[in-house]
């Protein structure tokens, strides 16, 4: 009965002996260091189709944060507009379900007087 245990014993020994170093040594290997680099957040998402979507990310925090729009189709990923944080905004509370504006402040609401058409000029 044991001889057919003990194999499969070392055999699980073994196993966790090197997931165990594995996990204990992973920084030292190529390509298997730790994700380093500025703090990802996925704000929504907005489903154009089957496969392809609108997503908005914030990269960063901060000052140096980012707003990100990207279009998100099988074939790629495109970015569509990028906006700069500014951390002199003040925090809005979330907008009531029955509002149809967004926040004055909020990324929504300078995305919109972005995307807004210009108003013609008279010219003489």
């Amino acid at each position: 009965m044991f001889q057919n245990a003990l194999p499969a014993v070392v055999l699980l020994i073994v196993m966790l002996g090197v997931a165990w170093m594995l996990q204990r040594y992973r920084r030292h290997l190529p390509g298997m260091a730790a994700q380093r680099g500025p703090r990802l957040q996925v704000m929504s998402s907005l489903s154009l189709g089957p496969q392809q979507r609108v997503v908005t990310v914030q990269v960063g925090e901060g000052e140096s944060g980012r707003c990100l729009v990207l279009g998100v189709a099988p074939g790629g990923i495109t970015a569509l507009h990028s906006l700069a944080l500014s951390a002199s905004l003040p925090d809005v509370p979330a907008a009531s379900p029955d509002a149809s504006a967004p926040a004055p402040g909020s990324f929504a609401a300078r995305l919109a007087q972005l995307v807004q058409p210009k108003a013609p000029t008279k010219s003489r």
